[in-house]
């Protein structure tokens, strides 16, 4: 019997020690819970708070990377608007341009069709000019042939012994029936 009261003992013991929860273990998990949490601390120290750092600068990286590329997108935008104004601008400047050639070469058809008239006008004036230098000379001319006819009438007029009074009164007779009309047309 002494046998099974010790082995219920034995039992009773190994129940009170179902999980070996003794002072022994609670010691080693009290110290190595310590150890893990200064661990911790300097791991964290020297590991977590630089990794920390690292993504704190890339951070504000990232973040001046975004802010840099906005105000170059503002910056892009301005001056595509500018362009835009400058073209604008461009557009209109060229069409004044055209306007004031379009003006300018009115004005110059207009001088040139002036100067052509004016051209035109002294070429007939000249004309009419020379034409009646022409009818002149031809006046002259005429006049010239009646004289020689008349110095020969006046010469057949005084073969026969006409004297001066009748010899200018044929002359002046014969120079107005050939006269004016017929050495002037």
């Amino acid at each position: 019997m002494d046998q099974i009261i010790t082995a219920v003992l034995l039992e009773g013991e190994q129940m009170e020690r179902l999980f070996d929860l003794d002072f022994q273990l609670l010691h080693d998990a009290v110290i190595t819970a310590v150890a893990v949490f200064v661990l911790f601390l300097f791991l964290s120290y020297m590991l977590f708070k630089p990794a920390r750092d690292l993504l704190r600068k890339r951070q504000e990286r990232i973040k001046t990377d975004l802010d840099t590329a906005k105000q170059d997108r503002d910056d892009a935008l301005a001056l595509k608007d500018e362009y835009e104004a400058k073209m604008a601008g461009a557009q209109k400047d060229a069409d004044q341009i055209l306007s004031e050639a379009r003006k300018k070469a009115v004005k110059n058809e207009e001088t040139i069709i002036s100067k052509a008239k004016e051209e035109a006008a002294g070429i007939i004036r000249q004309a009419h000019t020379e034409a009646e230098l022409e009818k002149q000379k031809a006046a002259d001319e005429v006049k010239t042939q009646i004289i020689d006819v008349a110095s020969l009438m006046a010469g057949k007029v005084v073969a026969a012994s006409i004297d001066t009074s009748i010899q200018d009164s044929l002359i002046e007779e014969t120079l107005k029936e050939v006269g004016e009309s017929t050495w002037q047309s």
